[in-house]
């Protein structure tokens, strides 16, 4: 099976495959040597356009490990959650779309954090917790540390649809249900590792 990893950092994006995807737009052919990825992060900081750097290799997934080995890892856990009559659920947090999401606790397992957060960060009871969809990456600073988050997606579901309480003390000023046919404003203004998981409706 294809392995495919995509690195987001700010504007730019790293993509590690075991095949050559096909990719919008131009794109950057990197050797192993010049891939750091904290350095590739800063360079992102001061740039507005934005740079795909791609890397293919047989054996992606041990670079890819060799790669984070070093690196502080956040991990956290979210869901893409349908609802009665098909409709999904966003957040609006810090003036962008999202998804619900949170840090894993330690000693909880994956789903169970995305469960949790998902809950808390809209205020309804799941129905249904099902598959993880993809594992999303990406970079930023912590406390002047440089970090990767990694964030693993479930698919969710509820029955009929329940009213949502967005979480107020985690920024979110709004959480909605969003028709797949009306998912353009929701594309329009999110995070590119979001797009990702959209895709996946």
């Amino acid at each position: 099976m294809a392995q495919i990893y995509k690195i987001y950092m700010n504007q730019s994006l790293l993509i590690l495959a075991d095949f050559a995807p096909k990719i919008e737009g131009i794109t950057q052919t990197i050797g192993l040597q010049d891939i750091d990825l904290e350095k590739l992060f800063n360079q992102s900081l001061n740039k507005t356009e934005k740079n795909v750097y791609l890397y293919v290799q047989p054996n992606i997934e041990k670079v890819f490990k060799s790669l984070i080995a070093d690196l502080r890892i956040i991990k956290a856990a979210g869901g893409l959650v349908k609802n009665g009559e098909g409709h999904y659920l966003f957040i609006h947090r810090l003036g962008k779309w999202d998804l619900p999401k949170g840090k894993v606790e330690e000693d909880e397992k994956m789903k169970e954090a995305a469960l949790r957060e998902v809950e808390e960060e809209c205020g309804l009871k799941i129905d249904y917790l099902g598959r993880k969809i993809m594992t999303t990456y990406h970079t930023y600073t912590m406390r002047n540390k440089f970090v990767l988050k990694q964030t693993k997606w479930y698919e969710m579901a509820v029955n009929e649809v329940p009213k949502l309480t967005p979480q107020k003390e985690e920024d979110i000023d709004k959480a909605i249900w969003v028709k797949p046919a009306n998912l353009d404003k929701i594309k329009a203004d999110t995070y590119p590792l979001i797009l990702d998981v959209i895709e996946h409706i």
